[in-house]
């Protein structure tokens, strides 16, 4: 299979996730340029983190105008698997193509560490070869991966199974102290509608090999991968 990682001005992992998608995993993968119009035939894409347009204006809010992202859009409401990573959840969130938005960290901190998330959802491409409930040691690097959504938007979150991953401590158990951010209900990522979508702030490109200090990352791409095989042996 073949991942699209869409490179914007100020994105920094971009290589990352190539390297996970190329020579960890094994598979295809290609850069597409923010102005590019094209996937280049990708079956999988990949918004990486990073500070697209150095987030002068807001996160992501001038990369969701980039000409890439009117192909993404139409990628994902074909079906497409698209994955947002940090940066890229932002993107996604400014694009519309997931619900909420991103606010400041509630201590005004830029945070750099491990943390633990709980796999809340096993039936979307990125999670379906991961338990119910398995916990992640998943690095982050963020200022603003605040989660907030309008209180009845956070209930159909919660009420249609659209929260994907949740910020937890050793044990699986979402506390105040194991989140980083104040992210509202724990809430690490989260999917849209159709569950081909998913983004969330931790970097599973960043802990896809032991040497990295955690390879539970890797679990989001074999996911996506063996999705992708399943559909292509339906008759």
């Amino acid at each position: 299979m073949k991942f699209a990682v869409v490179v914007f001005p100020g994105s920094n992992c971009d290589h990352d996730a190539y390297h996970a998608a190329r020579h960890v995993l094994g598979q295809d993968a290609v850069f597409v340029w923010h102005k590019e119009t094209s996937l280049q035939g990708a079956d999988a894409v990949i918004l990486p983190g990073g500070f697209s347009h150095g987030d002068y204006l807001r996160t992501g809010a001038i990369a969701r105008f980039s000409p890439v992202m009117n192909t993404v859009t139409a990628f994902a409401r074909g079906g497409g698997p698209v994955l947002g990573i940090c940066n890229g959840f932002q993107i996604l969130l400014e694009a519309g193509l997931l619900p909420g938005a991103m606010l400041r960290n509630k201590d005004l901190k830029f945070h750099c560490e491990h943390v633990h998330l709980r796999v809340e959802q096993t039936d979307t491409p990125f999670t379906l070869r991961a338990p119910v409930g398995q916990t992640l040691r998943i690095p982050i690097a963020h200022g603003e991966g605040n989660y907030f959504a309008e209180p009845d938007v956070l209930r159909d979150l919660e009420a249609s199974r659209r929260v994907v991953f949740r910020y937890c401590d050793t044990s699986g158990i979402a506390t105040p102290g194991s989140n980083p951010n104040g992210a509202v209900n724990n809430i690490a990522g989260i999917c849209n509608e159709g569950r081909n979508v998913v983004g969330l702030m931790p970097h599973p490109e960043r802990a896809c090999e032991p040497a990295l200090g955690s390879a539970d990352g890797l679990v989001l791409f074999e996911s996506v991968v063996s999705a992708l095989a399943a559909q292509a042996s339906l008759p």
